[in-house]
């Protein structure tokens, strides 16, 4: 496995840890629909979390937030519409970034809420 897939990989399980931590339930974790997957599916009260997460060595190349582009919210949209109608619920849906910065420094999370919304 390259370098960038075992970083990413770290930091999906260091994002699951944080946010089970905060009292969140992990519902779905890498969940795919065509060509969208959702890193993880966590819900809080009646709230589904759709969570991009991001992880650099660096912050050098800008902030790991400002990667999720268009087309792949875009993406994350259409998965998460077919996850909540599958699953026949009846929940608010937010969009959220975990920016993980890890490198032999240490280990920076930030979790951003309301990250981005859907069109």
């Amino acid at each position: 496995m390259a370098a960038h897939n075992t970083l990413g990989k770290e930091g999906e399980k260091l994002a699951i840890e944080f946010l089970q931590k905060q009292g969140y339930t992990i519902l779905e974790t890498n969940y795919r629909y065509l060509k969208a997957e959702i890193d993880i599916i966590a819900q809080q009260g009646d709230i589904i979390i759709v969570v991009e997460v991001k992880t650099r060595s660096t912050p050098d190349f800008g902030d790991p937030q400002d990667f999720v582009k268009p087309k792949q919210i875009q993406l994350l949209v259409k998965a998460i519409d077919h996850y909540v109608v599958e699953n026949d619920l009846d929940v608010e849906v937010r969009f959220d970034v975990i920016a993980i910065i890890k490198n032999k420094l240490g280990t920076n999370i930030e979790h951003l809420e309301d990250a981005f919304y859907h069109f």
